[in-house]
């Protein structure tokens, strides 16, 4: 512990050190990607096994599927939000496209390539929960971070530099010296500690970055903070795919894509823009102006939009069959 705050102090020496070193700088974490990738999966199903009967009785297995026939692709540059509501398997694709989640029916590519050790070293996953030391500075944190990540190429002080870099691109240079803090210790808001660990996983700059609900919990400001962060890494060429709540419709806009689930079937998956027009030409328009990610949610849940819930089950079906009829209208054509 004493050595990173030993090697956290001198971050102030690093600042002022005009010497032209050969590390990572700010701008090239934030405007390109060195390796661009391009995720495509294809009918993805995942099934789990599960035992059903009483306590006592012989329990018979059965499986249960999570993921259901999910098809997409992302590409350098472009942003993919994943909806749905609480269960639909959001964060079971996640895991998957990840390369976390093993016995997937189905494919998923990287730039036509299955999932490698070479592809592990460019991406970057954030998960929901933050796992950070709550007894640590934020420049403790990050210094630490760099330290165990970045190539041995880089000198000690090199890493250093890199750490202040993505911290004064995220906009945590005034609580560089807080504790990150946790339920017991008072620490950095939650805004700043999801930005910490947007920023441990940004360090070896990946060309590829998963997101689990990175705004949960968060006001409507600071998410919106956080997603202008990552729209600002998607416009250097990488490729961002994250699980989202519920956005306002100021954040929906900013996605390039959209896939939105239910009971693990898609619904819809492709441009954000067009989402609407989607379920509208399928007889599904909002009555009143609303916002998108609203309207996709309730329609997810089953909810028409007269606000009966009385057709739950029907209105699902119709959702799933007529998205399947659109991808084999794709396919042969």
């Amino acid at each position: 512990m004493e050595m990173i705050k030993v090697v956290a102090n001198d971050i102030n020496e690093a600042q002022t050190d005009q010497k032209e070193d050969q590390l990572l700088e700010a701008s090239d974490v934030f405007t390109r990607a060195k390796h661009p990738v391009t995720l495509k999966f294809e009918d993805i199903v995942y099934k789990i096994k599960m035992k059903k009967g009483f306590y006592g009785s012989n329990k018979k297995i059965e499986e249960k599927a999570i993921l259901k026939g999910i098809t997409g692709m992302v590409k350098p540059g472009e942003m993919l939000a994943m909806l749905g509501p609480s269960g639909c398997g959001k964060t079971t694709l996640l895991t998957a496209l990840g390369g976390r989640l093993g016995r997937i029916n189905g494919r998923i590519t990287y730039n036509g390539k299955p999932f490698s050790n070479q592809m592990t070293r460019n991406t970057g996953f954030v998960t929901q929960e933050d796992v950070l030391s709550p007894y640590l500075t934020v420049t403790e944190t990050m210094v630490f971070t760099a330290l165990l990540q970045l190539p041995n190429r880089f000198t000690e002080k090199e890493k250093i530099k890199c750490a202040e870099a993505v911290m004064t691109e995220l906009g945590l240079s005034e609580c560089k010296n807080s504790l990150i803090g946790g339920p017991l210790t008072r620490g950095v808001s939650g805004g700043e500690r999801k930005r910490v660990s947007i920023g441990q996983e940004i360090l070896i700059n990946p060309s590829l970055l998963f997101l689990d609900e990175p705004t949960s919990g968060l006001d409507s400001t600071i998410a919106q903070q956080i997603l202008s962060i990552l729209l600002k890494l998607a416009n250097g060429g990488r490729t961002i795919v994250m699980t989202i709540h519920q956005p306002s419709n100021m954040l929906y806009y900013m996605f390039h894509k959209v896939l939105l689930l239910s009971e693990g079937y898609p619904l819809y998956s492709g441009e954000a823009s067009g989402a609407m027009n989607y379920f509208a030409s399928i007889g599904y328009c909002p009555s009143v102006p609303t916002n998108p990610s609203d309207f996709l949610l309730d329609l997810a849940s089953g909810m028409p939009s007269n606000g009966s819930w009385k057709e739950q089950a029907l209105v699902k079906q119709t959702l799933i069959s007529q998205y399947e009829k659109k991808s084999c209208r794709q396919i042969e054509g």
